[in-house]
């Protein structure tokens, strides 16, 4: 590696122009540097870009000769970590010796980088939050495509917009309480404008989900996780997720609308629980009501087979068979922020097989024939999704949408709020009226569902009264 020392000066000549290394008043009368008079600077040959291109290394403004001899040595080490034959290594080292004198930074530490390189570590020292998790993601190769996904939505949707801008080895327990603070507070605004906004701010918070306790932890889980490696590869000595305190996230109890509560909640506004369960007949009514709805027979499923919303909105025709009365669990539709993506179930909920009562069947039959009908009505233009249930075009439901209908029909029907993830429940419900046991004896029960829906509300077992 060759290179030079020499003196530079910011004085000028007639014309204006910077004389740099050839001020006159750099050397003495015998040639020799002057003391009084410039800043020391240095200018190294790099190795060779791929294609041939010199690479300089310069720095300018030392105090002395010394410093510079000094940084030259340090150039030295960091180049000759890696092999002679490690090209692409030793490039990326010369990308970083240039980036960091163009950003005016201290070179890098050679111990530092040479511990990160035979770690096989990111070998930049100022690395951020963003780019590790980046790196990170893309070298989990035996994870699960479900686990893959709900890593990536909250690197996303969570991490990156609050700490991705963070030095890596700055990230403290403050900067993640931070961050759960922020999604308390934007939570709070979620449900104050969904409770009494305007129609204007419910559309501007169309998409937009609260974030619960339960995926609080998960945000945290795969924080903890990231950095757990990169403890491993030397690049942190601790790991801040691992000291962050969240609520516990337990379950909510679930009760039951009993006409009590339904009353007290009429005169007050007050939900019991965030978990809530309709009796049979507010069940009845609200099936009653959507019976013209696009959306009934998505929801009429829903109740009688306690379908999730993501797996209803992803279920296929071909993962449908109504001859023989049952339906397999293979596609769920994930909501992530505004999007909505087609994934595979997570082990224990995929590839599970539903049977099917029979007035779920003719529910089913009837939304292929009017579905058949829009199809041939829209001709080319209607998608090819393969989905049972899509909206009036013919594209995928998105899930959020979903809600926001239920939530809509409910309140037309007068009925007291419950989540859609709830009305699963239903189906239990109607299993606890019916003292099922086994979904063998579910669907014959289920052929009475209709009478069951009018029935007086009893006691539901094992929720809460």
């Amino acid at each position: 590696m060759d290179g030079k020392i020499y003196k530079r000066c910011g004085c000028r000549d007639t014309n204006g122009r910077q004389l740099g290394n050839r001020c006159p008043k750099l050397r003495r009368r015998g040639g020799a540097w002057s003391s009084g008079h410039g800043r020391w600077a240095y200018q190294v040959d790099l190795p060779e870009a791929p294609d041939g291109r010199r690479q300089l290394a310069r720095r300018g403004g030392l105090t002395s000769q010394t410093a510079a001899e000094a940084e030259i040595g340090v150039l030295r080490d960091l180049v000759a970590i890696a092999d002679a034959d490690d090209v692409t290594t030793r490039q990326r080292i010369v990308q970083l010796i240039l980036d960091t004198l163009r950003a005016g930074q201290p070179l890098p530490d050679v111990a530092d980088i040479r511990r990160r390189y035979q770690r096989r570590a990111d070998l930049n020292p100022t690395i951020t939050v963003a780019d590790y998790l980046a790196t990170w993601l893309a070298g989990r190769r035996t994870i699960g495509t479900s686990t893959a996904a709900g890593y990536e939505a909250n690197i996303r949707l969570h991490l990156n917009p609050a700490i991705g801008h963070v030095r890596l080895d700055r990230l403290t327990v403050a900067h993640l309480d931070d961050m759960f603070d922020k999604i308390d507070a934007r939570n709070d605004t979620i449900g104050r404008v969904r409770a009494t906004g305007t129609p204007e701010q419910k559309k501007a918070l169309a998409g937009r989900r609260v974030v619960g306790a339960a995926s609080k932890k998960r945000i945290r889980a795969t924080l903890r996780a990231a950095l757990n490696n990169a403890i491993r590869l030397g690049l942190l000595t601790h790991n801040p997720a691992a000291h962050v305190e969240l609520p516990s996230g337990k379950r909510p109890k679930a009760l039951l609308w009993t006409d009590e509560r339904v009353t007290h909640w009429k005169a007050t506004g007050n939900v019991p629980s965030p978990v809530m369960v309709w009796t049979p007949t507010q069940i009845g009514a609200f099936l009653d009501h959507a019976e013209t709805d696009d959306l009934y027979a998505l929801f009429h499923l829903i109740v009688h087979r306690g379908l999730r919303r993501g797996e209803a909105c992803g279920l296929h025709w071909a993962d449908l068979d109504l001859n023989h009365a049952a339906l397999t669990v293979r596609w769920q539709i994930v909501q992530e922020g505004p999007d909505a993506h087609l994934r595979k179930p997570k082990s224990d909920a995929g590839d599970r097989q539903i049977p099917l009562d029979t007035g779920t069947v003719q529910t089913l039959r009837e939304h292929r024939t009017r579905q058949n009908s829009r199809r041939l009505q829209a001709g080319p233009g209607w998608p090819d999704t393969g989905l049972v249930f899509v909206d009036p075009a013919g594209a995928s439901l998105n899930p959020d949408h979903v809600s926001d209908r239920f939530r809509a029909l409910l309140q037309e029907a007068g009925l007291p709020p419950i989540r859609l993830h709830d009305l699963r429940h239903a189906a239990a419900t109607l299993a606890q009226l019916g003292n099922v046991a086994s979904d063998a004896t579910f669907d014959s029960f289920c052929d009475c569902a209709v009478a069951a829906r009018f029935a007086p509300a009893r006691s539901a077992g094992a929720l809460s009264v």
